[in-house]
């Protein structure tokens, strides 16, 4: 039995009673068939139990407004700005050519690029300043570059593939840009 001087209860406390409840609603408890106690609650028609949603609410917004403003969502922005396709198969056949036969291909096909091919070890790297838009990364992409995210270059294996370096392969293989070594 349960005694307290301040508690002025002449029977034991039960797990199914209700004590007092402050004020609050109680749950009431229900025995299994092994006596132990379990609680019960009770909904209100319509209400459901308050438990965590793992799916993340988008906000709906009207496009047409959203045109009107420079900051658009993300699928507003993809509205303006189409993927350019990319031939994989050449992609595929281009990655495979020797650094010789590469920078003759940029030299007649992407004259551009050309001026900032730079030859590290027998791969060939560009590299940007910033950002390039979509058409540059698809013709990369198509003559058999891959982005290279750690160095920030565009980067072109010349069928010599290999695991990452954790070093600075321009340091351990030399670089050269070979539109210097044409000009001289």
């Amino acid at each position: 039995m349960f005694s307290s001087p301040f508690c002025k209860r002449s029977r034991p406390l039960a797990l199914h009673e209700p004590a007092s409840t402050g004020g609050r609603a109680r749950f009431l408890l229900k025995a299994t068939s092994a006596g132990r106690p379990v609680p019960q609650a009770f909904f209100v028609k319509g209400e459901r139990p308050r438990t965590h949603s793992g799916k993340k609410k988008t906000m709906k917004t009207n496009t047409n407004s959203v045109l009107d403003t420079e900051l658009q969502n993300r699928t507003a922005q993809r509205i303006g700005n189409k993927l350019q396709r990319i031939d994989f198969a050449r992609r595929n056949r281009n990655r495979g050519l020797p650094t010789s036969s590469l920078l003759r291909l940029i030299q007649r096909e992407a004259p551009d690029f050309w001026e900032l091919a730079e030859v590290v070890g027998r791969w060939v790297w560009i590299q940007f300043d910033g950002k390039q838009p979509n058409q540059i990364t698809a013709a990369l992409s198509e003559l058999g570059f891959h982005w290279n995210r750690r160095r920030q270059v565009w980067q072109h294996p010349c069928g010599h593939l290999g695991t990452s370096a954790n070093y600075d392969p321009r340091r351990r293989y030399g670089s050269y840009f070979p539109a210097d070594h044409q000009a001289a």
